[in-house]
């Protein structure tokens, strides 16, 4: 298992192909993907194919970029994954997706605070950005507890889904804001 970072209840790993059942559950949820895609499941061959060869590509391509598989230190249990997405013009986008068995329990927090430390310990990291469907009102509430604060409500070109007439909303975070709250 190649760590890339824990935290106090959680290890950040590198993905392996181990993991596309985990892949295949975890985006099988309708709540789960509820403000993804309205609830539909990923197909298992997709996963496969597709999903988990971009995540494994990103290894290859960054150190401190890409994403990574979420697992409870306790149990063992795989919890879902988290993700600092390498954007050249507008830095690394900020991302999470947990088990509904991990929500409510702080976890989206305490990944989120890891991988802002790690973001801006990269030279050149000046901001970090989020977005997610404006009614996602719990993953809004856990980006502004990370220090994000909104920017805009944008309408994306895709297919509509329940709630997407609100819009997405872009958060972010720049390094002098967030330097000034760990003083």
């Amino acid at each position: 298992m190649r760590t890339f970072l824990e935290t106090e209840r959680l290890v950040l790993r590198r993905f392996t192909e181990r993991d596309t059942d985990n892949l295949v559950g975890l985006d099988s949820d309708p709540e789960v993907m509820r403000y993804i895609n309205g609830g539909a499941p990923t197909p298992p061959e997709q996963v496969r194919d597709e999903i988990l060869p971009r995540l494994l590509g990103y290894y290859e391509r960054f150190a401190a970029f890409g994403c990574w598989a979420v697992q409870e230190k306790e149990s063992g249990d795989f919890a879902g994954w988290g993700s600092l997405r390498p954007d050249p013009d507008a830095g690394p986008e900020l991302g999470y997706r947990l088990r509904r068995a991990a929500w409510g329990r702080g976890y989206a927090t305490e990944l989120g605070e890891a991988l802002l430390r790690r973001a801006f310990a990269e030279p050149g990291t000046e901001r970090v950005w989020a977005q997610t469907m404006a009614v996602n009102v719990r993953s809004r509430r856990v980006l502004e507890k990370l220090g994000l604060r909104y920017v805009r409500t944008f309408w994306p070109d895709l297919e509509p889904i329940p709630g997407s007439a609100e819009g997405d909303v872009e958060y972010e975070v720049t390094r002098g804001d967030w330097e000034s709250t760990k003083d």
